[in-house]
C-alpha cells in the first residue's frame, strides 16, 4: 500500500473514530435521576411536549403538562395515565401570568414541588415580510419570550429555597440564526436564548441549572398547526416537505432522549441535529456569509401575495398534492402517534 493512501485511510479512521467519540460524549446520559420527581411541562398535549412527558412518566416522573385546549389535554392525560404514573393535565392560558401563577401553585399542591421545569409551548408563523403583522411578532413574543418568564418566575422562589432545581427552555437553532419567512419565530426564539442564558448565568450560584435546547427541525407532526401567511398552499408546503425529510430533520422521540440527557447532565445548551449543528457553526464563524447566502435561499421560497396573502391559516387548512404527498410521509406518521390531529 502506497504511503499517502495509507496515511489517508488513517485520516479517514481517525476522524470517524473522533465522531463516534464525539456522539457518545453528547449522548452521555447524566446522574439525575427523574424517578420521584415533579415536572412541568408547557405544551404537553401534543408533539415534542408530550414526547418528553412519555418520557419522563417512562422513568418514574410525576408529570404536569398544561396547554390550552381540554380535548387534547384530556387525551394525552388517558395515554400517558395507562403506564401507571401520576399525571396532571390542566388547562392554562401561558401568556398570562396569573393564569401561571395559579398553575405552578395547583401542581405543588397535588403533585409537590417542581424539580424540573420544561418551557415547550410554541407556536410557528411562516411567510414573506410583506404578509407578516405586528400581530404575528406579538403572538411569537407572548409565547416564547413572556410564557417562559412567567413560568420560571413562578418556579424559581421554591427552587432557590430549595438549593435545587432544573429549567429546559426549548429555543430553536431559529434563535441563533435568522431563517426566511420565519421572522417573529426567530425573533422571539433569539430573545429566549438571551434569556435563558442570562438566567442560567445568574441562578448557577443557588443550584438552578438552566438547560438552553436549539433545536433544528424535528418530525413531531406539528407542522398542520402551524400559521402561514402568502402564498398559503405553497408556503405550507415548503415547510412541511422540509419538516419530512430525513436529511433535513430529526427523529423526535431521540431529540426527547437527548433533551433529557441535557437536562440530566446540567448543560448550558444543546443543538439538536447535524443541520442545525453545521449552520449554527458556520454562521458562528461567517456571519455576514451566513446571512448572504440565506438571502439567495429566500429569492427561492414563495413570494409574497398581498393583502390576501395577510389571512392566517393553519396548516391543515393550506394542504396541496404536493402536501399530501410521498415526501411528508414521515410527518404523517408523527402526526397519528404525537397527538397532533
Amino acid at each position: 500500500m502506497k504511503p499517502d493512501t495509507r496515511n489517508s485511510l488513517l485520516v479517514a479512521a481517525a476522524g470517524a473514530v473522533g465522531l463516534l467519540a464525539a456522539t457518545l460524549y453528547a449522548n452521555r446520559r447524566g446522574q439525575y435521576d427523574l424517578s420521584g420527581r415533579v415536572v412541568l411541562i408547557t405544551g404537553g398535549s401534543r408533539g415534542l411536549g408530550l414526547i418528553l412527558a412519555r418520557q419522563a412518566v417512562a422513568e418514574g416522573a410525576r408529570v404536569a403538562i398544561c396547554a390550552r385546549d381540554a380535548d387534547e389535554l384530556e387525551r394525552a392525560r388517558q395515554e400517558l395515565a395507562e403506564a401507571g404514573s401520576e399525571v396532571l393535565a390542566l388547562p392554562c392560558d401561558l401568556t398570562q401570568a396569573a393564569d401561571v401563577t395559579a398553575l405552578v401553585e395547583q401542581v405543588q399542591r397535588q403533585l409537590g414541588a417542581i424539580d424540573v421545569l420544561i418551557n415547550n409551548a410554541g407556536i410557528i408563523t411562516a411567510g414573506p415580510l410583506d404578509n407578516i403583522e405586528l400581530r404575528d411578532y406579538q403572538d411569537s413574543m407572548d409565547t416564547h419570550f413572556w410564557a417562559p418568564l412567567h413560568a420560571m418566575q413562578a418556579v424559581l422562589p421554591a427552587m432557590r429555597r430549595r438549593g435545587e432545581g432544573r429549567i429546559v427552555n426549548i429555543a430553536s437553532v431559529g434563535g441563533k440564526v435568522a431563517v426566511p419567512h420565519l421572522a417573529p419565530y426567530c425573533a422571539s426564539k433569539f430573545a429566549l436564548v438571551g434569556l435563558s442564558e442570562s438566567y442560567r448565568a445568574e441562578l448557577l450560584q443557588y443550584g438552578v441549572q438552566v438547560t438552553t435546547v436549539c433545536p433544528g427541525l424535528m418530525r413531531t407532526g406539528s407542522a398542520r398547526h402551524a400559521i402561514v401567511k402568502g402564498q398559503h398552499k405553497k408556503e405550507y408546503a415548503a415547510f412541511i416537505i422540509a419538516d419530512s425529510l430525513p436529511m433535513l430533520s430529526m427523529d423526535a422521540d431521540r431529540a426527547g432522549r437527548e433533551i433529557w440527557n441535557a437536562c440530566r447532565r446540567g448543560d448550558a445548551e444543546v443543538i439538536l441535529s447535524v443541520p442545525a449543528k453545521v449552520l449554527s457553526a458556520f454562521h458562528g464563524l461567517f456571519p455576514g456569509t451566513t446571512a448572504d447566502v440565506l438571502g439567495w435561499v429566500n429569492r427561492t421560497l414563495p413570494a409574497p401575495n398581498g393583502s390576501a396573502g395577510d389571512e392566517r391559516r393553519r396548516g391543515y387548512e393550506s394542504e396541496s398534492a404536493l402536501s399530501q404527498s410521498w415526501l411528508t410521509g414521515l410527518t404523517r406518521k408523527a402526526e397519528k402517534r404525537n397527538n397532533e390531529r
